[in-house]
């Protein structure tokens, strides 16, 4: 008999299920929240088990490259569809969650979640701690100007002067306690300032040992950190049938709320991955305002631009290089200039 698994996992101690293909509980318990454990108890408990579900979480990735390496049929569940289908459990326990997904699997309704590679997921990190040292590194600019501001000093804004000169001269002549203070978060800026170098040393290397990045930063706006971040995200471009989904699987298209005589479109869905998003959006800026040389693609943002507003157009031309982006990477082909772009957008 076909046997169903579901699996409740946390930091310490995971919640098995099985359940056979007449829908009755033939085994319950818990074990140690690793593969190996995992995989014993199931292969001991569950020998004719088809699928086996766990929720999309911190750990999922982990466990789930682990199982399939051992060739166990694991499926990562969406958790938010996972979470709606058991909403209408009464008591909510990890016992009962583990029972719940057993019977999703079994059931067959459920959205699956496409795992990314390790590969991908290593330099997905890498993006995330710039990003997160970017942040750190303004919230720490913000905080000496508004300490030196206390005093009267206004930093100036001179352009292509390092930040560190501007604060040694506003603060050749301070109270020594106010110069201690500013250098010693003037030291934590420098050491961010230097760990952000070195990562982008590192994404540059990787993006050009990559033959997709490169093709893809062909792309006007489309740069190093935006065209690393799309190809992580995606990481397998087949799982998307059609290219104009990808915008939509960035939060790029407008929620739409419908209901009987109710029919409102708000604004985008800002679902799925919001660094790619932000990235795509700030490329779409870069195409729009600062590349010089025209093509079909600004042409038609401009249009937009002139009808709707800028914001909406950098939104709209952000959705259409997702759409570019992954057309290229399907079909190994070049970006498309075009020379009839000044007259397109007359």
């Amino acid at each position: 008999m076909d046997q169903f698994v579901g699996l409740d996992v946390s930091q310490e101690m995971t919640h098995l299920c099985v359940v056979g293909s007449d829908g009755k509980i033939a085994w319950q318990g818990k074990c140690l929240s690793t593969p190996e454990d995992i995989a014993g108890n199931i292969r001991s408990k569950a020998p004719d088990v088809v699928r086996i579900g766990l929720e999309s979480g911190p750990l999922s990735t982990w466990h789930w490259h682990a199982l399939k390496a051992m060739g166990l049929p694991v499926l990562c569940l969406d958790s938010r569809h996972a979470q709606a289908t058991m909403s209408g459990q009464v008591n909510k326990t990890d016992k009962n969650d583990a029972h719940g997904l057993a019977q999703i699997v079994k059931a067959g309704w459920y959205r699956e979640v496409g795992v990314k590679s390790l590969d991908s997921h290593a330099v997905r990190s890498m993006l995330g701690a710039r990003a997160q040292l970017v942040g750190m590194r303004v919230e720490v600019t913000n905080q000496i100007r508004g300490i030196l501001k206390t005093f009267g000093v206004v930093l100036s804004r001179r352009t292509g002067e390092p930040f560190e000169r501007l604060v040694d001269e506003a603060c050749a002549n301070s109270d020594p306690m106010l110069n201690q203070t500013v250098r010693s978060i003037l030291c934590v800026h420098s050491c961010l300032k230097e760990q952000i170098r070195l990562l982008d040393r590192q994404l540059m290397s990787r993006a050009r040992g990559s033959a997709v990045c490169r093709q893809l930063m062909a792309i006007p706006g489309v740069g190093v950190l935006t065209a690393l971040a799309f190809v992580t995200a995606v990481d397998d471009p087949s799982k998307f049938a059609k290219s104009r989904s990808v915008g939509a699987y960035f939060g790029l298209t407008p929620r739409c709320y419908q209901s009987g005589e109710i029919d409102r479109n708000r604004g985008i869905s800002k679902c799925g991955d919001g660094l790619v998003r932000t990235y795509l959006f700030e490329a779409a800026g870069t195409l729009l305002t600062r590349v010089e040389k025209w093509s079909a693609l600004k042409a038609w943002g401009l249009r937009i631009a002139k009808r709707s507003g800028l914001k909406k157009a950098k939104i709209a031309v952000a959705r259409k290089l997702a759409v570019v982006m992954h057309r290229m990477w399907v079909d190994g082909v070049s970006f498309r200039w075009s020379a009839a772009g000044a007259e397109a957008a007359a």
